[in-house]
């Protein structure tokens, strides 16, 4: 398939007489950063996977790149902002301008030595607009051994096709379709890693910045989203190692592999979790979990900060969390 990997469009934040709450903010960011409006009047809005490009001298201004999410920002804002990454604040700005990314053509998807269903062979022998409009499809990744990795969901329009020189009764499809979660070029040597099969031993992601392990967490979460999870019988010993959480991410892959293995899933963030509790995700109440070396966890995560901003605990939420689904939580 091509079309998977590209670099997404990225909205570009001119944020005016800005004052550091601390060190000044370059480079990488942060996988979330929050814009909180100071009057309160508004919710705060989210930038994903932020990047500094430094101050701009003639304006004093920060000038921030990163994805809107899909609310963006409110129209016309010109109050004062704050900004945190979760972890900290950063800074203040009296206003801010958003210029969007330029709409250029994005590549579209071929799947090359396509096997072709029943419907698509319809639609294609039909050749009209109509049938060609193909209204919607999922995607479904594999790993080279044939085991789902993830799935991006589709609205596509057959915009060419040809014999495939993959083989005979194979097509080469063109989409008239782009990702909506293209995979950027940091993310794709990860991606490499897990194409060639899931990892054989756990902490394969403890070597890798947040940025990484974010995009290694959202491959965990989608395959694991995708596998059938055969439930254990109740009364589990777990252990967890927590030498790398350092981050929010690697809380939960940390928890992910000690209760489902190397690459485990069990939630991506605390209502995911929650769910994971419940069932369907090789989980039964109640069991135990060894947690070993649970401090630098609660160096680095029990004083983070809500989207508005407020500070709260993420390992007490997490042990709260763990409780109510019958865990037995101990520490060593």
């Amino acid at each position: 398939m091509e079309g998977l990997f590209r670099e997404p469009g990225r909205a570009t934040y001119e944020l005016f007489d800005w004052v550091p709450d601390a060190a000044e903010v370059r480079g990488w960011v942060g996988c979330r950063v929050w814009l909180v409006p100071q009057d309160e009047a508004l919710d705060p809005w989210l930038l994903e996977d932020a990047a500094s490009l430094g101050r701009q001298r003639r304006t004093d201004a920060l000038v921030l790149t990163g994805l809107d999410d899909h609310m963006g920002p409110p129209e016309g804002h010109r109050a004062p902002v704050r900004l945190h990454d979760g972890y900290r604040w950063l800074g203040t700005c009296r206003e801010f301008t958003r210029v969007l990314p330029d709409e250029q053509a994005a590549p579209s998807l071929v799947l090359r030595g396509l096997s072709p269903g029943d419907r698509l062979r319809q639609a294609l022998a039909t050749g009209t607009r109509r049938a060609l409009d193909l209204d919607q499809a999922w995607l479904e990744i594999r790993d080279d051994s044939g085991e789902p990795l993830a799935d991006r969901l589709l609205r596509p329009k057959v915009r060419s096709w040809r014999p495939s020189s993959h083989g005979p009764d194979l097509i080469d499809l063109e989409l008239d379709e782009e990702l909506d979660r293209p995979v950027p070029g940091y993310a794709r040597p990860l991606w490499d890693r897990w194409l060639a099969g899931p990892p054989e031993a756990p902490g394969a992601w403890a070597g890798l910045d947040t940025r990484e392990r974010e995009a290694w967490l959202e491959l965990v979460r989608d395959r694991g989203c995708l596998l059938k999870h055969q439930d254990r019988p109740a009364g589990q010993s777990y252990e967890l190692d927590g030498r790398h959480i350092t981050d929010e991410p690697s809380l939960y892959l940390a928890l992910g592999e000690a209760f489902n293995g190397p690459g485990g899933y069990f939630g991506a963030c605390v209502a995911a979790l929650a769910d994971c509790l419940r069932g369907d995700f090789g989980y039964t109440a109640p069991a135990t979990l060894l947690w070993r070396d649970i401090a630098p966890a609660r160096e680095h995560l029990s004083h983070v900060l809500t989207a508005e901003g407020e500070p709260y605990d993420l390992v007490a939420l997490v042990l709260d969390v763990l409780a109510e689904g019958r865990v037995g939580v101990t520490f060593a």
